[in-house]
Formats: structure tokens, C-alpha cells, sequence
């Protein structure tokens, strides 16, 4: 590690996760042979190569929800890019691969023989994926890779250089930095800050939002009520390292399918967990495929074709204009799994035309008597306005939710296990399908800036998680027999926690029953990469300074709204100071500028179109332009050809993010 207080190079990468590698990947395959190596620095407060989210000090338990079989760092044919291709081992070819690296962790070759395509590696043993990657592009020679273990704080310009500063007091100076933190987290709100103070004054346990390598789970009580609020991905992991992290075991207890019910043992150091949400209920679960992968879902109503058309109008309102044909499109994947298999569910003597036609007719508000009208079992109810809420909208009392949650479990199973025959997980594929199209209309402009804010990223951002961005079955499965241990209890829609009387207490909304108090509360919520309220210094600096300002999307009314991104060019990805003034030497990549780079969280798969390798090779492209001749990329004329390249990558990037929405959604950085 290089460890000077002063370096120059020619490129400094700021966040040391998968997509640092890639650019070092498409840094190396752009070199000119001959030429002497493009000096090259990275930079990450935990882990170069693996970054924060892969570190491979984290616990075994804490799993990636992708397949192994979709992870790569390399290119293929399926995606754009101006620069040459170069292939090489994606995580599963990898894993089967003979040779070990005498630096990789002893501990890798177990996790790394229980690797299938389909299969769902964990962090850590993906991080050292990324880590030998990257040792792979350094040794090639045509590149001289500097680590630096450290945290920017500030970024300025020196004349032709532009200055990285790490918290130790040491700099970098770079022809050109490129800025990819990835999933970034948040300073403390003001309810946070709240929670932490009355902790500290009542001597309780509070663990605040944030990634869950980073908390220390020892603090947490065994055999005590502990209060949860949030139920999304982190909170499987959270769940898993307070019981089977702590000795806990979990059984098969028999059932059908490749997923059986388990049943757990507990260790006795484990907490009893009352948890909720404003859902009420965990994440949606992956499902176990006969063939191991989803099948592509067929889309009827909301069409390529729909959007394409749709696509032609800017500005429009998302909820007026696309969110009624998705509910179409949603409810029309729940009658048609009924219609091929589950007949005895329908009134006698219904036509797929038919109801097609009357789908497609319907206004909004009449889409659940088109379902409720074909539809005879109630237990095959859907309401397209409730699609992460299953439970009826009423309150419950403490026995009538207990039941309902239990006839949900016993149905989330069924889905696990008969996946192509169950409506439920129907609609989670046409999810997975749809929100990809619908950042599709937020690239080129389609929908209105303000509507952006506040439908797509406010609600159907957090609705396609809930669907299509589950936890792994097995995963699922655990959480299932922990209530039916009683060592987790769901407290209901509406969660909330306020701090009375020197205890914390939880109450749902939608349940009619008496408080919870407890001398623990955890909030396993984490920040996607906003960089409104970031805690990451360097962009907070750059921020408050005015050298980067938040993403500015027009808005009907030829005003502009902001999300919560930087805003950064089209063409090159270059960061705009609050003028809107483009600095050429600064490039940024991936999560923080997501309004500009949909897609940017989902990680690259081998085959699909990936946003994270064309952005990557967008920025090699730039810092042979800004390098010294002798470091220059192959190219024709390069002062333009970079520049002139990338910008044609970029043009399709839009396209890259069609395709590149996954059921198993996971974060790149």
C-alpha cells in the first residue's frame, strides 16, 4: 500500500468497490502496447477491491440476493463500448477455476465449493472476488495500481492536477479523479440524533441505521424484547446474526420442494425480536427455480411497444400517465397464473381476450373490480393499490393478525417452491421487468422532474424493492421458523417507536393491541446512496462549497426539481458545480449519480447490457484523454476520439438499463 504523504498519478479512483475494478479493467484493456503503465490510484476507508459493502473481514452470514451466476467484472458482446474487449472469469467460473492466489483467505476455499450458478454467495466471499480481479488488471503491467486505505475529505483543483485529500493528511494528485463511493451513507437525522441521546441519557441499546458489517451486535441482549423497525434486505441479515450468529440452528421440518420448512433451535443467547415496518411484512422472497433461473415474464399490457409510444411525450405525471397501465399490467399477471393453474379460483367460462380487453379498458380505479369480478376465491384476492400490503386494510386484533401472518407464511412457501405456478411470485417477475423500463422514461425524460421526486423515487423505487428484491429462499425460510418459534414477532403495519417514560415502545397502526416496550430498539434501514444528507465528506464538502449540486430535472412548469444524486454531464459523466459548470477532470461513477446513471446499484452480469461496465469504460475513455502522451489510448485522434466515443457509449447507456433491471437486484458498490 502506498502510503506517501504526496503522490501524482494519472488517475485517482475514489471508493475502492467493484466499480473502481471495472475502470481498472477498462483502463487496462485501453493501453497502449509499449507504452509505459498509467499510473493509477485507489482509494477506500475499508477496503480496496472489495470496498464497504464486499469487505471481507464481515460475517459469513451476510449474503449477496444475487445468483453467483450473475456476477461479473468483465464485459461481453451485450454491452456498447468504445474501447477493447477484453474478457475473463465471471464469479462462478472463477470459483471452479484450479488456481488459488497464495493471498486468498483460507476460509474462501469452503464457501467457494458450495458455489452453484444459481446459488447465493456471501459478501465477503464476493469480495474476494473483486479483490483478486483487481490483483488480475494490476499484474498485467500495463498499469501501476497504488492502494491507499484511507477517507477523502476534500477535493481541489491545482492548476492542471486535481488534489484528493485523505483524512491522515495525505494527497493525490491526478490528471483526472474519478469519484465512485457507491452506496454511500447519511448523517444522522434529526430523529436519530434523538434516538442516540435518550439511549445514552435511559441506558439503552440503541443501533442505528447503516450497514450491518459495520454495528456491533454484541451490545444487543440476549433474552430480551428488542424492538426492529424496517423489514427490507438488511433486516435478513440482522435477523440471522442475532439467532444462528449466536448459536442458534435451524432443521428441516419436512414439507415439498427443493425449499423445506425448518425449525429452529434456539441457543438461548438470542433476543426476542418484535419487528415492523410501515408494510408490516418482510421483503418478498426469491424463489427456487426448477431450472435455477426466473423465466423471462411476458409482458401483455405494458408493452415495449406501450413505452415506446409513452416515450414519445415529455414530462408527464407518473401516476396519471404510466402508473395505471403497470396495475394493469400488474393485475394481469395474477389472472393469467390463476388461469393456467388454478382454474377452480375464476368464475366459470372466462376468455383471456376478454379479460385482457377488460384490463385495458379499465380506468385505475377500476382495475380491483376487473380482479374481484373474475376472481371467486377470496384467499386469490389482489389489490394492485396494496401490492406490498397483502393484509386487508383494517385493524386487527393481536389473534386475527397472528393467523393472517401465518396463512401468509404458509403461502410465501408455497411461492418459494412452485414459482411458476403461484400469482404472487407472477407479479414479482413483472416487476422485475417493469421497473427497468420505467428508468428507461426517466433517462430521456418522459416523466416530470417533480413527479420523479416524489412517485418514483417517494414510492415505486421502495415498491419494486418489496417485490423483486427479495432475500434468498433459504434465507425467507429461516425467517419463517424464527415466528414460528416465537423468537420473531411481526408487530404490524404502521410501525412506529417513540422514547416514553425512559423505555423505548413500538406500536403498529394496524393492530389493536397493547404497546411494546423494550430497553433495545434497531433500525435495520440504511441510506441508498442520497447524497442530500450523505455522511460522506468529500461530497458533503464538495457540496456545501459549491463545487456539486444535486441533480436538476425540468419540470412541466419549465422550472426544475431536484433528487436526492449529484448532477453530473450526460455525455461524460463530468460533476457540475452549483452554476452548472463542468470540471472535465473529475468523472463520477455509479450509485451517487444515479439520476444521470439508472441502474447505477445492480452490479454487471455476464450477458445483459451492464450500466456499471459501460460507465467504466466511459471513464477510461477520459483519462487517456487527459493522460500524457505516452500513457494515450489506442485511438485514431486523440484529442476528440476518447471524448467523441464515449459520448456514443453514453447515448446508450439508456439502453444498458432496460435490460439491466434483475429480480435478483444487488448492489454494485
Amino acid at each position: 500500500m502506498n502510503t506517501e504523504a504526496g503522490a501524482e498519478v494519472d488517475v485517482a479512483i475514489v471508493g475502492g468497490g467493484p466499480r473502481a475494478v471495472s475502470v481498472v479493467e477498462r483502463l487496462g484493456a485501453r493501453a497502449m502496447a509499449g507504452a509505459p503503465p498509467l499510473r493509477v490510484a485507489i482509494i477506500d476507508a475499508v477496503e480496496v477491491g472489495a470496498g464497504a459493502t464486499w469487505r471481507t473481514d464481515q460475517s459469513p452470514l451476510l449474503l449477496n440476493n444475487t445468483y453467483s451466476g450473475h456476477t461479473t467484472i468483465y464485459p461481453d458482446e451485450s454491452t456498447a463500448l468504445s474501447g477493447p474487449l477484453r474478457t475473463g472469469h465471471d464469479l462462478v467460473a472463477w470459483a471452479t477455476a484450479s488456481d488459488a492466489p497464495s493471498g486468498r483467505p483460507a476460509w474462501a476455499a469452503e464457501e467457494i465449493a458450495e458455489i452453484l450458478p444459481w446459488s447465493y454467495p456471501s459478501r465477503r466471499l464476493q469480495g474476494v472476488y473483486y479483490r483478486e480481479q483487481l490483483d488480475r488488471c494490476a499484474a498485467s503491467g500495463r498499469l501501476t495500481v497504488s492502494e491507499y486505505r484511507g477517507t477523502a475529505v476534500d477535493l481541489v483543483a491545482e492548476q492542471d492536477r486535481r488534489v484528493v485529500r485523505l483524512a491522515d493528511g495525505r494527497s493525490i494528485a491526478a490528471r483526472t479523479v474519478v469519484l465512485a463511493q457507491g452506496m454511500v451513507q447519511s448523517v444522522r437525522s434529526r430523529t436519530t440524533q434523538g434516538f442516540v441521546d435518550a439511549a445514552e441519557a435511559h441506558g439503552l441499546v440503541y443501533i442505528e441505521p447503516g450497514m450491518p458489517a459495520e454495528r456491533d451486535w454484541d451490545a444487543v441482549p440476549a433474552g430480551e424484547t428488542v424492538l426492529v423497525t424496517g423489514l427490507g434486505a438488511n433486516f435478513f441479515d440482522v435477523v440471522a446474526l442475532l439467532t444462528e450468529g449466536r448459536g442458534g440452528r435451524f432443521e428441516p421440518a419436512g414439507g415439498p420442494g427443493p425449499v423445506p420448512r425448518l425449525r429452529y433451535v434456539a441457543s438461548g443467547r438470542e433476543p426476542h425480536l418484535v419487528a415492523g415496518s410501515r408494510r408490516g411484512l418482510p421483503y418478498r422472497s426469491k424463489a427456487a427455480y426448477p431450472d435455477g433461473f426466473p423465466p423471462p415474464y411476458r409482458l401483455r399490457l405494458a408493452t415495449p411497444e406501450w413505452f415506446a409510444q409513452v416515450a414519445t411525450t415529455p414530462l408527464q405525471d407518473f401516476r396519471t400517465a404510466i402508473w395505471p397501465q403497470l396495475a394493469r399490467e400488474f393485475a394481469w399477471a395474477h389472472l393469467s397464473t390463476l388461469l393456467a393453474h388454478h382454474q377452480d379460483a375464476l368464475a366459470e367460462g372466462l376468455d383471456e381476450d376478454a379479460l385482457l380487453r377488460a384490463l385495458a379498458q379499465a380506468p385505475l380505479s377500476g382495475i380491483n373490480a376487473v380482479v374481484a369480478d373474475a376472481v371467486t376465491d377470496t384467499r386469490r384476492h389482489l389489490d394492485v393499490h396494496r401490492l406490498d400490503r397483502p393484509a386487508p386494510s383494517t385493524v386487527f386484533t393481536p389473534a386475527a393478525w397472528q393467523e393472517w401472518v401465518a396463512r401468509y407464511l404458509a403461502e410465501e412457501q408455497e411461492t418459494i417452491n412452485s414459482p411458476l405456478t403461484h400469482p404472487r411470485n407472477t407479479v414479482n417477475r413483472a416487476m422485475a421487468v417493469l421497473r427497468g423500463s420505467v428508468q428507461r422514461l426517466l433517462t430521456i425524460g418522459a416523466i416530470d422532474g417533480r413527479s420523479v421526486v416524489a412517485d418514483v423515487n417517494g414510492w415505486f423505487d421502495a415498491l419494486g424493492l418489496a417485490l423483486a428484491s427479495g432475500p434468498p429462499p433459504g434465507r425467507s425460510a429461516q425467517v419463517h421458523a424464527l415466528i414460528e418459534a416465537g423468537v420473531l414477532e411481526l408487530l404490524g403495519e404502521g410501525t412506529t417507536v417513540t422514547v416514553e417514560d425512559g423505555l423505548f415502545v413500538g406500536r403498529a397502526s394496524g393492530v389493536a393491541r397493547e404497546p411494546v416496550r423494550a430497553r433495545a430498539f434497531i433500525e435495520t434501514r440504511m441510506s441508498k446512496g442520497k447524497i442530500a444528507t450523505t455522511d460522506d465528506p468529500l461530497l458533503r464538502g464538495l457540496l456545501g462549497t459549491g463545487r456539486a449540486r444535486l441533480h436538476r430535472l425540468p419540470t412541466r412548469d419549465g422550472a426544475f426539481a431536484q433528487d436526492s444524486s449529484l448532477d453530473v454531464t450526460a455525455d461524460g459523466f463530468h460533476l457540475l458545480d452549483a452554476e452548472g459548470r463542468a470540471d472535465a477532470q473529475v468523472i463520477v461513477l455509479g450509485i451517487p449519480a444515479e439520476g444521470v446513471q439508472p441502474n447505477s446499484a445492480i452490479g454487471a452480469t455476464p450477458g445483459v447490457p451492464s450500466p456499471l461496465i459501460a460507465g467504466a469504460d466511459i471513464a477510461a475513455a477520459q483519462v487517456y484523454a487527459q493522460a500524457a502522451p505516452t500513457a494515450a489510448a489506442p485511438s485514431a485522434n486523440r484529442s476528440t476520439e476518447p471524448r467523441r466515443r464515449a459520448q456514443d457509449v453514453s447515448a446508450r447507456i439508456a439502453a444498458c438499463s432496460r435490460t439491466a433491471s434483475r429480480q435478483d437486484h444487488g448492489p454494485a458498490d
